[in-house]
């Protein structure tokens, strides 16, 4: 049968009449009423099955079994104040750090903005970053590695709470002498559909949004499949193929003339960027700090 531990404000109380003498001065420095303290006193004699106080008109002083039991009491206490201060320290620990990862979209174009926006705000905290694919990311939550994430992917995995941070939007760019980029019409999405595009790794969230907008569709072959957006990007350029990539990754490009954007009127390109971490965990902290952060920043750019 699992015991039940005594109370520890009741055994505190035991060691304030045991040094008081009296458990009406006990209960004043304890912050209750003397019949409050002697209900309390009365239930722990109960508890622990043995006779504690001998109480008359001149004070209350301990029994034989009193005694051994504050000399433990105050045992119990000390290593009660040791679990109190240590968690307090973990807390402090916890946080002054915070353990970050994310998607290379993100880490690359918006991460380094709320990186100083939560710098200024809480300056005394350490950031660890990790920068991963969306599917690694999502692992690293899951597996409690991170306190929180930021991913491009269209859908959430069952055991991840998650939170709309941004909006982005993907964009099919090509080479200045692509055919495409001389178009007049805008581009079919069946025509998308059957061209071999230069793509990002499976895992990766652009990969992810892609694969779900084309899906149920006669999808050709990649041209070529590569890990990052500026080797993405590098191939695009070269005339390897089209490519569908953020269009935060491709705005200088495309302010430069690198790069061509095609418009697929008859395809939603959105999609959202979110922050997840492990399922029934509370967001707090700088966690949750960053998250805010981060809402706030794309609030801003979007007035």
């Amino acid at each position: 049968m699992t015991p039940r531990w005594p109370d520890l404000a009741s055994l505190e109380l035991l060691l304030l009449v045991a040094e008081q003498g009296s458990l009406g001065k006990a209960a004043k420095l304890h912050g209750i009423t003397q019949a409050s303290a002697s209900r309390r006193l009365d239930t722990l004699e109960r508890e622990l099955g043995v006779p504690l106080l001998h109480r008359s008109t001149t004070g209350s002083r301990l029994t034989p079994q009193g005694r051994v039991v504050v000399d433990w009491a105050r045992s119990a206490l000390a290593a009660a104040d040791d679990l109190v201060a240590g968690v307090r320290a973990l807390r402090r620990q916890r946080d002054a750090s915070v353990r970050v990862a994310a998607s290379m979209t993100v880490a690359e174009y918006l991460m380094p903005g709320w990186l100083a926006a939560l710098r200024r705000a809480l300056p005394e905290v350490e950031v660890g970053l990790r920068v991963v694919n969306s599917g690694v990311v999502c692992r690293m939550a899951q597996d409690g590695d991170i306190d929180v994430g930021f991913v491009e992917s269209p859908s959430i995995p069952q055991g991840l709470a998650s939170r709309r941070v941004a909006q982005d939007r993907l964009v099919v760019v090509v080479a200045p002498r692509h055919p495409w980029a001389r178009r007049r019409a805008p581009l079919a999405f069946a025509d998308l559909a059957a061209t071999p595009l230069v793509v990002r790794e499976l895992g990766s969230g652009t990969r992810l949004a892609l694969d779900r907008l084309l899906a149920g569709r006669d999808v050709a072959a990649p041209a070529l499949e590569l890990s990052s957006n500026a080797a993405v990007k590098v191939a695009v350029e070269a005339g390897v193929a089209p490519a569908v990539l953020s269009v935060l990754t491709v705005a200088s490009e495309l302010r430069e003339g690198r790069l061509v954007e095609v418009p697929v009127p008859d395809l939603d390109l959105r999609r959202p960027l979110r922050a997840v971490w492990r399922g029934r965990t509370r967001l707090s902290g700088a966690a949750a700090e960053l998250v805010r952060l981060a809402r706030a920043s794309d609030s801003a750019g979007a007035t």
